[in-house]
C-alpha cells in the first residue's frame, strides 16, 4: 500500500502538474486549434514547468545552494520564486489571453498560489506543494465542463479520489503534517474558484 502512495505521489508530482493541465485543456478544445499550435503551446509548457525546473535545481544544488532533495523550509524558498518566475514568464510570452483564456486564467491561479506558498515560506510555515498542485489540477476540468458543457465526472472523480491519495501518501511518508496538507489545498483552490469570476461567472 505505501509503495501505492508513493506512486501515486509521484505521477502527481507538482513539476508534472502543468503538463498534466495542459493535456486537459487541449482534450476538450482540441477542436479549436491547429495541430501545430497546440504543440507549441504544450512544448512551452514543458520546458518552462518541468525541464528548466529540474536543471535550476541540480544547478543550485551544484553550488550549495541546496543541501538536500527534501529542502527544508528555509531552502524551499528559492525554488518557489524560481518557479513563480517561469510562471510569470510562461504567463507573459507563451500564453495569449485572448488565444487560450481558460488555461491563461489558470496558470494565473497557480501563480498566485505559488506566491501564496512562497509567501508563507518566508514567515517558516510549511505548505504541502504536492496537495497545492493536485488540488488546482482537480478545479480546472470542474471549471471547463462549466464552461464547455463537456461531460468531465469521470475525470473529476478520478482527480478527487488521486488528490485525497497524494495528500495522504505525503502525510504517510513524514513530509508534512495535517495542517501543511490543508493549507497546500486551500492555496491551490481559493485562487481558482477567484478566478472564476473573471473568465466563467460571466458565461453561465
Amino acid at each position: 500500500m505505501q509503495r501505492l502512495f508513493r506512486f501515486c505521489s509521484f505521477l502527481f508530482h507538482p513539476l508534472l502538474i502543468p503538463s498534466y493541465a495542459t493535456l486537459l485543456y487541449f482534450t476538450a478544445t482540441h477542436n479549436f486549434f491547429y495541430k501545430h499550435e497546440i504543440y507549441l503551446i504544450f512544448i512551452q509548457v514543458l520546458i518552462l514547468t518541468i525541464l528548466l525546473p529540474i536543471s535550476l535545481f541540480y544547478l543550485l544544488r551544484s553550488f550549495g545552494l541546496l543541501k538536500s532533495k527534501m529542502v527544508n523550509k528555509r531552502e524551499r524558498r528559492l525554488p518557489l520564486a524560481i518557479y513563480a518566475v517561469l510562471l510569470l514568464i510562461l504567463l507573459r510570452h507563451s500564453l495569449a489571453l485572448l488565444v487560450v483564456p481558460e488555461l491563461y486564467y489558470y496558470f494565473l491561479g497557480c501563480l498566485f498560489s505559488l506566491i501564496g506558498a512562497l509567501a508563507l515560506a518566508i514567515v517558516n510555515i510549511k505548505a504541502s506543494i504536492h496537495t497545492l498542485g493536485i488540488t488546482t489540477l482537480v478545479m480546472l476540468p470542474i471549471g471547463l465542463s462549466a464552461y464547455y458543457h463537456i461531460q468531465f465526472l469521470g475525470i473529476i472523480i478520478f482527480l478527487i479520489i488521486m488528490a485525497g491519495t497524494v495528500a495522504t501518501s505525503r502525510l504517510i511518508a513524514g513530509k508534512h503534517n495535517l495542517g501543511e496538507v490543508a493549507i497546500g489545498a486551500l492555496l491551490g483552490i481559493l485562487p481558482q474558484i477567484l478566478l472564476w469570476f473573471i473568465w466563467l461567472m460571466p458565461t453561465l
